[in-house]
């Protein structure tokens, strides 16, 4: 089997020397209803298997990736030197081969680089630190003018699969007032909201406005993605992004 045609290969016109990476759920050894390229170790799934997964990936990348233990929040990891066991929600290099990688089962990944190709971040941004400020923290330890960053939005839940409540609503619109055309009105109260446009906010008011990605939907595409949303009880894909 080869397995790195069960992944996807981010599309965005990055320098020669920045590689990216996008897991899907398909190529590993984890049984239902992690299957079978479950990422994540603290989502109920046998460690020998995860552990085995996430050596196939050996193949594809330069180093062991700096793994975080992720929260919901901004703290933002420096993988040129840490361990793969900080709590954080972000990473960003500067060192060639340092890898940085977020995992999501319907949360964005927001990948990052510079145009010259001498800095690199990743992000977890679910709406929580979507809303807290995760893709402004990641700018900013990454210490570049955003006009000269590039991002990709990778694989999340969709709009017309992503309900939440007013109190969400509010939080994003009280920063923002243009983030209400992010919200549509779902039924019984409750909202459909749209985390790529949401993103695409954050990012353009920032000075970011080479945006790529945003192409898939985790919850409906059930073959390829693993959904927290549909599932629940699921895997993690991974996201990674590192500079040769």
């Amino acid at each position: 089997m080869n397995f790195l045609e069960h992944c996807l290969i981010p599309d965005w016109p990055v320098p020669r020397n920045v590689r990216s990476l996008q897991t899907t759920r398909i190529g590993g050894q984890s049984v239902a209803p992690y299957d079978s390229f479950n990422l994540g170790d603290h989502v109920g799934d046998v460690p020998q298997t995860v552990a085995h997964n996430r050596q196939r990936l050996a193949q594809l990348l330069p180093s062991e990736p700096v793994w975080l233990q992720q929260a919901h929040g901004i703290v933002v990891a420096n993988a040129d030197r840490a361990d793969c066991a900080q709590q954080a929600d972000a990473a960003v290099a500067r060192q060639r081969g340092a890898v940085c990688v977020v995992m999501t089962a319907d949360c964005l990944p927001v990948l990052l680089c510079d145009e010259a190709g001498t800095v690199i971040g990743a992000a977890h941004a679910g709406w929580k630190g979507l809303a807290a400020g995760v893709i402004e923290a990641t700018v900013l330890e990454m210490g570049i003018a955003p006009q000269k960053l590039l991002a990709w939005l990778g694989p999340a839940i969709s709009q017309r699969a992503f309900e939440v409540g007013e109190e969400v609503k509010n939080i994003f619109v009280a920063k923002n007032a243009q983030a209400s055309e992010a919200f549509l009105a779902g039924n019984n109260g409750k909202w459909m909201a749209d985390i790529y446009l949401l993103a695409h906010h954050r990012l353009h008011a920032l000075g970011i406005s080479r945006v790529y990605g945003a192409e898939h939907c985790t919850y409906s595409d059930s073959a390829r993605f693993f959904s927290y949303r549909r599932e629940n009880v699921t895997g993690r894909m991974g996201t990674f992004i590192w500079l040769e």
